[in-house]
């Protein structure tokens, strides 16, 4: 294997040569503590720079086995080494020339604690893997800066995410806190509960472009409302608010954080790093944001639970369409998230759809039910409980006619809760909801569809596979554009990339008889067994583990999309 200095003097030889030249340098390199492995290298300054990894022994990396002894403790250690790194190439990265030169950087990352590809660790070893923007002046190699950045700065780098160069206490704490949320999110069910929020948590945030946490004086969580308790493993007692299986109406004034309450729930599905305010908010796993999404397309949805007797007679047990109203679409979303396994349901009157929520006395009167062809959420929220035991967790601030319907009602005051289901009830047995139901008997089914392989197509021209993501909002996939600006789970542009790429992967199982959730299944089941490294022909640093409803959101958004017939 060539070494250090072979790298050095391959990169000097190579100074003023043509860009493409830096092909050369592909391949491994023995440091004196680390191995550097070059896989990808970009073809041009202005092009994505080029993929690198190192691999340290553990007899050099140092990382005790206690503090990765389990799959929450490893998670949390790739996710303090992966930051870690970010902070040391920040500080010692620098421009060097023309495009993306100089640039050393490890995947971008937020408050979330999530699976990713960018660090790995084992008994033998630790991976890191991250990308280089190789020096050029113009078009022709830098190769003295190359030089420097390789066979300089990265080992200093390197030297900086050794254990012994960490602050060993801060580990541990970061290491602990994700082991305890993943603990309180296991006792959810065990507790019949879908979400906890701890007291002390800080859920406002500084703004819609900035996740860390707001800390001002009053905004700390205090839960007199719905009290658990639990004894986490390394915490020990913490208190708080336990949300229950069923339908629960958060209801307050408005800016008094009860979108902001719903939104933490919402991300209560990931972990969070310590001092985000909401690391110790869990969630059931299968809760899905439920919104209305004008102008997305449908495939061969069955919305016929809430939509039905269109006019000239259409059907809704498969319904198609190229640009959904803000009712179809939701219908469309609940029942996609259904399918695809949801066992709770997050909505905010704010970004629902009026006439898809509720239909009062009044509108009943003048306009005749055979004559409407939307069943509102309220005359289908407790049956989905009663009937398929999915829980409801609804942003009310506009309708007291909810109140019949729910199991608990918690209201907000300057973001504090307090429990107010007596009184609510109380409310609505003294003034007689005077609607009349129009939910029927049953819910309705939930259909589960066959997706045909030919209508999933990434290619482009010449390519078999064009992918690209912007943000995280959309997948360019070949000739289409996936917006998934309305899919509010997603919280990583490495989630959205690795989303792609799992389409891609989802076709081999793509056969004509599989139905979505089996096609799900079996690609989260190999994501579980091998990892993410199996959507991508070599080793990249950007992936971030993504869940099965995120898939499906994806895939349910591609206009293309067909569904065999049933």
């Amino acid at each position: 294997m060539l070494n250090q200095d072979n790298l050095r003097q391959q990169l000097l030889q190579l100074d003023c040569r043509g860009y493409k030249a830096y092909k050369s340098i592909q391949g491994s390199y023995y440091f004196p503590e680390f191995t550097l492995i070059i896989d990808r290298v970009q073809g041009d300054p202005f092009a994505i720079p080029s993929q690198v990894r190192v691999q340290l022994a553990q007899s050099v990396a140092g990382f005790p086995r206690n503090l990765y002894q389990n799959h929450s403790r490893e998670i949390a250690l790739r996710d303090f080494i992966t930051r870690s790194f970010c902070q040391a190439s920040q500080n010692i990265s620098s421009r060097r020339g023309t495009g993306n030169s100089g640039l050393i950087a490890i995947t971008n990352i937020g408050q979330s604690v999530i699976k990713r590809t960018s660090v790995f660790i084992s008994d033998e070893f630790v991976e890191v893997r991250f990308i280089v923007g190789l020096p050029a002046c113009g078009r022709q190699i830098a190769g003295r800066q190359a030089a420097q950045m390789l066979c300089d700065d990265i080992p200093k780098i390197v030297d900086s995410i050794k254990y012994q160069s960490l602050d060993a206490a801060a580990i541990k704490h970061h290491v602990e806190t994700v082991e305890d949320a993943d603990w309180l999110r296991q006792q959810l069910a065990v507790r019949g509960l879908v979400a906890f929020i701890p007291d002390g948590a800080i859920l406002p945030r500084r703004s819609g472009v900035d996740d860390q946490p707001l800390l001002a004086a009053g905004v700390a969580f205090q839960s007199p409302a719905l009290p658990v308790e639990f004894t986490c493993p390394n915490r020990g007692l913490v208190t708080g608010m336990g949300i229950p299986v069923g339908v629960t109406l958060i209801v307050g004034g408005g800016y008094h954080g009860k979108s902001t309450l719903l939104k933490a729930i919402e991300l209560g599905v990931y972990n969070h790093i310590p001092d985000d305010g909401r690391e110790l908010v869990v969630t059931d796993p299968t809760a899905v944001k439920i919104r209305a999404e004008d102008g997305r397309s449908v495939a061969s949805v069955d919305i016929s639970p809430f939509i039905n007797q269109l006019p000239q007679g259409r059907s809704t047990r498969q319904f198609s369409t190229t640009n959904a109203s803000g009712s179809t679409s939701q219908a469309a979303n609940i029942m996609e998230a259904l399918e695809a396994g949801a066992r709770v349901l997050l909505v905010d009157e704010d970004t629902a759809a009026t006439n898809f929520m509720i239909r009062d006395r009044r509108m009943q009167q003048l306009i005749a039910k055979e004559k409407e062809p939307i069943t509102p959420f309220i005359d289908k929220v407790r049956q989905l409980y009663t009937e398929y035991g999915v829980s409801t967790i609804l942003v009310m601030g506009g309708s007291g006619d909810y109140f019949d319907v729910a199991d608990q009602v918690i209201a907000m005051e300057n973001f504090q809760p307090e429990d107010v289901t007596k009184k609510a009830k109380a409310i609505a047995k003294a003034n007689i909801m005077e609607r009349t139901p129009e939910g029927g008997e049953h819910f309705g089914n939930i259909t589960r569809r066959v997706p045909l392989s030919d209508s999933i197509d990434p290619s482009r021209g010449q390519r078999d596979v064009k992918l690209k993501v912007r943000d995280v909002d959309e997948i360019i996939f070949g000739n289409e554009e996936i917006d998934l600006s309305a899919v509010e789970q997603i919280v990583e542009t490495g989630q959205l990339k690795a989303i792609a790429l799992g389409m891609v992967y989802g076709k081999r199982y793509i056969d004509g008889c599989s139905t979505l959730p089996e096609i799900l299944d079996r690609v989260m089941a190999d994501l579980e067994s091998q990892g993410l490294d199996i959507l991508t022909s070599f080793p990249e640093g950007d992936l971030v583990l993504f869940r099965r409803f995120e898939l499906a959101a994806a895939l349910n958004r591609l206009r293309t999309l067909l569904l065999r017939d049933n």
